[in-house]
């Protein structure tokens, strides 16, 4: 039986896998996604504790494919099956208004500084909110297929092999062979291990359980014991959001699905106190495994996502982290593919992404380490809390986890190289944003003057503007990275010089 052929194979339907048959889809590639759950299975085993918090890049990259009016009404079905949609706009003025957490340290919105430099020239912060994994994966789901890519649902990948010139997988019924295949299939990613990539780290300490239930005995809002944490939060639907951690006890199998007698043998053990289960809606667990890979690229195997890292999910860096690996191999990996890519691009992905994997892998380690039930790791806590009790640190943490902090070493001097493209509003009402709907990479031009870009026509969308507000002129990549800006000198040789960096030598100058 001849294999199926695509340019790509993706395993994986969850938000790194379907981001990145996203990016490839835009670029004409030809793209299978496989799936080892049915779409009924994969819908099935969503629920209230798989949402998460976009994170600035995030919703950055999703405005800048137009995917931002979806995202709003992914947004607001989530906030309608938490019951939050009717809200007040307004809360109590005597309620503080917590920002997020470092390790269950809250932080107040007060002591937030919104002046620092770091939030200016980006995507609104009220933009980025509260989103299920259903609603999201959804939303991508639709924008692949419109964008011509098959995705087999019921499908799982359980062999491959590999050569010089791609890969050949083995799923379900299906041969199907590829250029490249992408590992976006989670932490214990079935790819990673046939491909045999080292996955060095650090072993376990806690197990976790999160759950929508019912109990016939009151929590604690938050609690720290001698065993672990624990944590309730009352929905306004009646439920109660629990979260125990447990040291020093590993679940049996991971696979197998938390059980009401597990979540009350957990909460019994950490709080001290008999409680029952009366009725158990949806649960998860994790623990804090931290684990990378030292390359995310073998051959013609690459790795996205929880394949590449694994990690405690504290600020919800997880899902935000795949996303921009997808966008980071996107683009890279199409150009590789289509013959125009300047020698050494993809290796340009493990050598940006790698580095913000190992930062997240720290940030979610330290917080780990500071739930330990030891006595000096509290007296650290409390210290660490008082540290925190300030505008700067509070800034700090903010910062850092809503990811604008985020910028890679490219050549050049000017301030926005490496950085994403700012929020920039262009006199013809158009936003900068909006012109990367293509995918393409972006010169917006407001030096009146013709700039050398003739070579890479092909590659470029050209925005003439003659605002004032922001650089003279700019070159973006087409994951909205900065790789060259002027503030009115012309640098033609700058310019040239980061287009061949990213964009080739041109179709004039490519071999035939």
């Amino acid at each position: 039986m001849h294999p199926l052929e695509y340019d790509v194979v993706i395993s994986g339907t969850g938000p790194t896998g379907l981001m990145l048959a996203c990016e490839l889809g835009l670029a004409g590639v030809r793209v299978a996604v496989l799936e080892r759950l049915t779409e009924a299975q994969k819908a099935g085993r969503t629920g209230p504790l798989s949402s998460r918090i976009l994170t600035v890049p995030t919703v950055e990259a999703l405005d800048r494919r137009g995917l931002l009016p979806e995202l709003r009404k992914a947004q607001q079905a989530t906030l309608q099956a938490y019951g939050l949609d009717d809200m007040p706009d307004d809360p109590p003025t005597d309620a503080p208004r917590m920002i997020g957490h470092f390790s269950l340290i809250l932080l107040r919105a007060e002591q937030l500084d919104t002046t620092d430099p770091d939030f200016a020239g980006r995507f609104p912060e009220a933009e980025c909110g509260f989103i299920g994994r259903e609603e999201f994966e959804a939303m991508l789901a639709t924008r692949a297929t419109e964008l011509g890519v098959t995705i087999h649902y019921g499908t799982e990948l359980t062999d491959l092999s590999a050569d010089p010139e791609g890969v050949t997988v083995t799923a379900g019924t299906l041969r199907i062979r590829g250029q490249w295949l992408v590992g976006c299939d989670g932490g214990r990613s079935p790819i990673r291990k046939l491909a045999r990539f080292p996955f060095p780290g650090t072993d376990p300490e806690f197990t976790a359980i999160q759950a929508v239930a019912e109990l016939d005995t009151p929590l604690p809002v938050r609690a720290f014991t001698d065993a672990g944490t624990v944590g309730c939060q009352q929905m306004p639907d009646g439920t109660s959001l629990i979260a125990v951690t447990e040291f020093g006890r590993l679940p049996e199998d991971r696979d197998s699905p938390v059980t009401p007698t597990e979540l009350e043998d957990a909460l019994h053990r950490v709080n001290g106190t008999p409680v029952r289960v009366t009725a158990l809606h949806a649960a998860s667990r994790y623990t804090d495994t931290t684990r990378q890979a030292a390359d995310y690229r073998a051959g013609h195997i690459l790795l996205a996502g929880d394949a590449a890292h694994v990690h405690p999910p504290y600020g919800g860096q997880g899902l935000n982290l795949g996303i921009g690996d997808a966008v980071n191999l996107g683009w890279k990996l199409a150009a590789t593919i289509q013959g125009r890519a300047p020698e050494g691009l993809l290796d340009t992905y493990t050598t940006e992404r790698h580095p913000i994997g190992a930062w997240v892998q720290r940030w979610t380690m330290a917080q780990s380490v500071l739930l330990r039930p030891e006595p000096r790791i509290r007296a650290l806590r409390h210290i660490v809390t008082d540290l925190l009790d300030n505008a700067p640190a509070t800034t700090y943490v903010v910062k850092k986890v809503a990811g604008v902090w985020q910028a890679h070493d490219l050549p050049g001097t000017h301030p926005l190289t490496g950085r994403p493209v700012p929020e920039l509003l262009l006199d013809d009402g158009t936003r900068l944003a909006d012109h990367f709907h293509p995918g393409r990479a972006v010169l917006l031009n407001r030096t009146g003057n013709t700039l050398p870009t003739s070579s890479w026509s092909d590659q470029l969308t050209l925005v003439t503007d003659h605002s004032a507000t922001g650089p003279a002129a700019l070159l973006a990549r087409p994951d909205g990275v900065v790789a060259w800006a002027t503030d009115g000198e012309s640098d033609p040789e700058g310019l040239t010089a980061a287009l061949r960096t990213w964009l080739g030598p041109g179709p004039s100058h490519r071999p035939r």
